[in-house]
């Protein structure tokens, strides 16, 4: 597929191949949450009835990636600039592979005010994890778009317009390329999921790549670029607060 008709577009299918099609040098930034790496057990304990939970959230999504497509992430952007939702078994992994190409880091964070409450010794699950990893200044657009943590509750609305269990706060995608692109600049979603990164970059005048390998998500993302809802009804929240 020639790069010109990835502008501006979501692909479906797999992006360990597609991102063969994207040229070196080409992409401004790669913002994206990857499938998440994750262990569940059964049982009756409390621990595990949480684990059985959120394996039946997120199952399609607690398998992680294969790590090998981080050096076509290297490959392709024009200087490191990249931002990647991951689960905290998979920081270790990510910050390793990234720290050869001495780049600035920064772990992001969205906080959730009202995270699912169980008891015992289990930690909350009320922070999701966004590593930053980037060459070059940030843009003077305001303090409150720099800011390491977004905070605000779960986004059950967003879950239920667009029928994804992992579906990340616009807004906070907003904030981060606010900060970190221009106008113009091309955002890659290798997994774009319900597609708000490129909803996102659209909004904020910046071109933009999504590619997505479940047919389910991928109609949906494309509706939902052209402002209709998963239930197939027209949508007049364009979320845009700049």
């Amino acid at each position: 597929m020639k790069f010109e008709d990835m502008i501006n577009t979501i692909i479906i299918g797999d992006s360990y191949k597609l991102i063969k099609d994207i040229p070196d040098n080409s992409i401004d930034c790669i913002y994206t949450d990857i499938p998440y790496l994750s262990t569940f057990s059964g049982g009756g304990s409390l621990k595990n009835k949480l684990g059985n939970y959120i394996k039946e959230e997120v199952e399609e999504f607690s398998n992680g990636i294969d790590y090998k497509i981080l050096k076509d992430f290297i490959r392709v952007m024009k200087k490191i600039n990249c931002f990647i939702w991951c689960s905290k078994s998979q920081i270790l992994d990510i910050m390793n592979f990234f720290a050869k190409y001495e780049p600035d880091i920064n772990i992001l964070t969205w906080t959730k005010t009202n995270p699912i409450p169980f008891g015992s010794s289990i930690w909350l699950s009320d922070i999701e994890y966004c590593l930053h990893f980037y060459k070059g200044a940030s843009y003077n657009i305001g303090w409150k778009y720099k800011k390491k943590n977004f905070t605000s509750p779960i986004n059950n609305k967003d879950k239920e317009k667009y029928l994804h269990p992992t579906i990340k706060p616009i807004q906070c995608v907003k904030n981060h390329l606010l900060n970190m692109t221009k106008e113009k600049d091309v955002i890659l979603d290798p997994f774009s999921g319900s597609g708000t990164t490129c909803v996102a970059a659209k909004e904020l005048n910046r071109k933009f790549i999504g590619i997505e390998i479940n047919p389910e998500y991928y109609k949906i993302s494309l509706d939902r670029l052209n402002g209709i809802l998963a239930n197939g009804q027209i949508s007049f929240d364009t979320d845009i607060k700049i």
